[in-house]
């Protein structure tokens, strides 16, 4: 079919094919497991402190947060730190991430991914990979996350850094607009 000119000169395909990955950053989708009162999934069975899905990460800390609607929560930046995060299958929060590692092979890659919307999975951040969030559901959302290095609000210990809101550029939270 033939389209106007402007049509033509507009159109585009969506592309619905993977995002470039960044070095380090590793997806593990989880089983779920559900009957007709509720559901279970399993977040890590650890071995000696070790998640075996997930290399050499030992766990330090477990921490359970909340993001209200539309809250943007960014960036955070570790330089010793990794995290693994784990969003429940009933809440919808953006995962975005921006490799900053200057010697990196993936530096100045930005990654969005959508964390649970009925899927479960553990997402590792590591070193260096600044990542922020934005709750994209209608209620207060929950992020279970586990790092290998203990938080500490003493600014002379803590590894919990911070680049502005809109490092990414301020697009990088919006939805993609059709």
């Amino acid at each position: 079919m033939k389209l106007t000119r402007q049509a033509e000169q507009l159109y585009r395909v969506q592309d619905y094919g993977r995002q470039p990955a960044i070095e380090g950053v590793g997806i593990h989708d989880l089983e779920r497991h559900a009957d007709d009162a509720g559901s279970l999934t399993e977040l890590a069975r650890l071995e000696g402190g070790r998640v075996p899905a997930l290399g050499d990460f030992v766990v330090a800390q477990v921490t359970y947060s909340t993001l209200e609607p539309g809250s943007i929560k960014a960036f955070h930046v570790h330089r010793r730190q990794t995290d693994v995060w784990f969003v429940p299958p009933a809440d919808r929060v953006l995962l975005v991430l921006v490799d900053v590692r200057e010697d990196s092979p993936t530096a100045g890659t930005r990654q969005r991914l959508v964390l649970g919307d009925g899927r479960s999975r553990l997402v590792r951040i590591p070193p260096g990979v600044a990542h922020g969030c934005r709750n994209l559901g209608p209620a207060p959302a929950t992020i279970v996350y586990f790092t290998d290095v203990a938080f500490s609000p003493d600014p002379a210990k803590t590894d919990e850094g911070r680049l502005p809101w809109d490092f990414a550029g301020a697009e990088v939270w919006e939805r993609p607009r059709e």
